[in-house]
């Protein structure tokens, strides 16, 4: 049944979000700190827009949001004008942000003295995931609250899960990443070796996409990495943000992650050949201008 729902943050993921909330028929409320931002999500879906976020939570039984860091969760949860000051008895708070698994903790301990739910529900799936509704959803939290979401959720996802208490949905974006930049390494190692070697890299690719080698990646980032195109997708910065939080982890807890600090060193490269805002598969670039710097062809 459609009930009241508000959004903060209508980011390249939070837009398409809300708007499939808004198109399942919810009353929607949204707050984003560009107005124009928000202005143009209402003309094209309809809902209201408040004018702080402690407004679009008023009233509503699930407040959702997709921020930027742990600070600018902490702004719009804790803030003077934060959520949380807003948010009913019985109601549930659910963060799609990428933030730490502390944070969702001291959150959840928040939401629950003040007598509603929280629930950390990082995503996956990029902006393509987010548009066409296809998201992959790692949730922390307590069960009642992820119950009273999950259908919220499932109206933009394919795959929503609740992994544990609150964290564990932080924790578990965390693995993700670190698979990722292992992945994206690899391939993007695998096509500059292709053409170094004078192969039809494309063509290769067409074939070990087939087999064992088979990945997202492979599959929607191949093309655009051989074309040098990295003007899309998920930023090279947000992505050192978050392996900045997995090294972090693991220095927590005596993990050794090799591979991660490595590959975060290599986008420090990429930012500095000016591709802060490039795609996480711009390490084919770093490579590229590495074999052209050494004479490679």
């Amino acid at each position: 049944m459609p009930i009241r729902v508000a959004f903060i943050g209508l980011g390249v993921m939070g837009y398409p979000m809300a708007g499939h909330l808004a198109r399942a028929g919810h009353d929607v409320v949204i707050f984003n700190r560009t107005q124009a931002r928000a202005d143009a999500w209402v003309a094209e879906y309809g809902g209201l827009a408040a004018g702080s976020p402690a407004g679009a939570a008023a009233g509503a039984e699930i407040v959702l949001a997709c921020v930027g860091r742990d600070s600018d969760v902490r702004e719009i949860t804790l803030g003077p004008q934060g959520t949380f000051g807003a948010m009913s008895k019985g109601a549930v708070f659910v963060d799609h942000t990428t933030a730490s698994a502390g944070l969702a903790r001291e959150l959840a301990a928040e939401a629950t003295a003040r007598g509603f739910g929280f629930v950390d529900a990082p995503v996956s799936g990029g902006e393509q995931g987010a548009r066409n509704g296809q998201l992959t959803i790692m949730c922390g939290g307590e069960e009642p609250n992820y119950a009273r979401s999950e259908p919220i959720l499932k109206t933009y996802a394919r795959q929503c899960r609740l992994l544990g208490p609150a964290g564990a949905g932080q924790l578990t974006k965390m693995v993700n990443q670190i698979c990722i930049a292992g992945i994206v390494q690899g391939l993007s190692e695998g096509l500059s070796f292709a053409r170094a070697v004078g192969l039809d890299a494309e063509a290769v690719i067409e074939v070990i996409s087939k087999g064992a080698a088979q990945s997202w990646q492979m599959e929607n980032r191949y093309k655009t990495m051989l074309a040098g195109h990295f003007e899309h997708g998920f930023a090279v910065e947000w992505m050192r943000k978050d392996l900045a939080m997995c090294l972090d982890q693991a220095r927590r807890n005596a993990v050794s992650l090799p591979m991660a600090a490595l590959v975060d060193q290599f986008y420090a490269d990429v930012e500095n050949l000016g591709g802060k805002r490039w795609d996480t598969s711009s390490l084919f670039a770093r490579l590229e201008y590495l074999r052209e710097a050494k004479g490679g062809s």
